[in-house]
């Protein structure tokens, strides 16, 4: 068994325009990388972050909560040193926290010999993510640990289901360098919404999951509508409707917010179309006083993987 081990824990986009709190994907593009090591003293010690300034204390470190969480439960006669090299910017909505808790119980959950499920580490992640937004959510969580598409059926008890990715779809994420903390971002949103608005919604979810079942873009591209939380979360976002429209100009099946934004996810159909889609952002936003970030990303089937 290895003392050792070195993982890449991917961004996630989550929501999905309608699935907000339960649907998510998995990028390639991006992602964070954490060397872990057993270590004869017990317990959890983060003994280098580069990347980002973040703390070191694991009881303040979502990948040291979510490590504690698993620790507890599998109680070792030895523990683990982390070293998180961050570059998943903190606050970008493209899962920052979540691949650095998702990265630390993968890790090591690998180096005791895989005693625990994807869903068993998903509920520890959970733990480390709610240090970070003030609540327990997976929507993040799941892509990063399952790979691909998935929805999270239920938090109590956690259930996570893998939908299918069609070979062909692309993301584009563009990313304005603005944070706009989890939070915060919630503390916006309306505590009801009309009943219309719900049905609206929850058929737009039923439909998207219907079409990356059977690989028909044209009813993916209906379906990615929010007609709940992005009209609120918008606003935050410079340029946010200049993207949606000339992603639309561009042939992209859809667009919206990643996570609590700032980041904002584009679904293509083939990379081509997700380039165009890049080449246009870039060029909207090169005309502001923004930085920027843009990638594109076939979406990562695999989730997390081990790089040695």
């Amino acid at each position: 068994m290895k003392n050792e081990i070195k993982i890449f824990s991917p961004a996630t986009v989550a929501n999905v325009a309608c699935g907000f709190d339960v649907m998510g994907f998995c990028l390639d593009a991006v992602g964070d990388e954490m060397i872990v090591k057993k270590s004869a003293q017990k317990g959890i010690r983060i003994t280098k972050i580069e990347g980002y300034d973040l703390p070191l204390e694991a009881e303040k470190n979502v990948a040291g909560v979510a490590a504690l969480a698993l620790l507890e439960d599998a109680k070792p006669e030895f523990g683990f040193d982390i070293e998180i090299y961050k570059n998943i910017k903190p606050g970008s909505g493209i899962g920052s926290s979540s691949a650095s808790a998702s990265g630390s119980v993968y890790a090591i959950n690998e180096l005791l010999g895989r005693p625990y499920n994807k869903t068993q580490l998903s509920y520890f992640a959970m733990k480390g993510e709610a240090l970070a937004s003030g609540c327990e959510h997976a929507d993040n969580i799941a892509p990063g640990i399952f790979g691909g598409f998935t929805l999270v059926k239920s938090i109590d008890p956690l259930e996570i289901l893998e939908i299918p990715t069609p070979t062909e779809l692309y993301a584009t994420i563009v990313h304005p360098q603005i944070e706009i903390k989890t939070s915060e971002a919630r503390a916006i949103l309306p505590k009801d919404i009309p009943l219309q608005k719900a049905i609206t919604q929850w058929a737009n979810l039923g439909s998207l999951v219907h079409g990356l079942h059977t690989n028909d873009y044209e009813l993916i591209s209906k379906s990615l509508h929010d007609v709940v939380i992005e009209p609120y979360r918008s606003t935050l976002i410079p340029y946010f409707q200049e993207v949606k429209a000339l992603a639309q100009k561009h042939g992209a099946l859809g667009s919206g917010i990643s996570g609590s934004g700032p980041s904002i996810f584009i679904l293509s159909k083939g990379e081509d179309i997700a380039n165009k889609v890049a080449h246009a952002a870039e060029a909207l936003y090169s005309k502001t006083n923004l930085d920027f970030n843009i990638h594109v990303s076939k979406i990562n089937t695999q989730g997390i993987k081990t790089l040695l």
